[in-house]
């Protein structure tokens, strides 16, 4: 396994990826499968980052984060994909014109700080969600 610390293009926020190599980096990155967590967007980048070692027996990061994704699942599995009608579809259940219930899906950063300046309640999963349909 490979840790890359990837920054976002639009934000500039900086967050770590997993990866099996170098060569799978690469490849996902080509075909658009590495997300930013916080807007969805496609367009990163390696962040430069400090060294990493550690000891081949240590599995507790890989733990943690095998965990936060079930935990994410589960989080996800009572929510509906909107897909890029995130913005609108919160808007409208803010402002009363649609039920509220737990929806899910992309914005870019300017669609999210817009979201959060009206008062919506917006909250970036740590992890990259593929879209319903969509085989990674």
């Amino acid at each position: 396994m490979i840790v890359f610390d990837l920054r976002c293009q639009f934000g500039g926020e900086v967050f770590e990826v997993w990866f099996a190599s170098s060569a799978d980096y690469a490849e996902q990155i080509q075909r658009g499968l590495v997300q930013c967590p916080f807007c969805g967007t496609t367009e990163v980048e390696k962040a430069p980052m400090a060294p990493r070692v550690s000891g081949t027996g240590d599995t507790s990061a890989m733990r943690a984060m095998g965990e936060l994704a079930e935990l994410q699942e589960k989080l996800l599995s009572n929510s509906e994909w909107v897909g890029e009608q995130l913005p609108e579809t919160a808007r409208a259940m803010h402002l009363g014109e649609v039920e509220r219930r737990p929806v899910h899906g992309k914005a870019t950063a300017e669609e999210t700080r817009s979201l959060i300046d009206e008062g919506i309640p917006v909250l970036p999963l740590p992890l990259p969600v593929v879209p319903p349909g969509q085989v990674n």
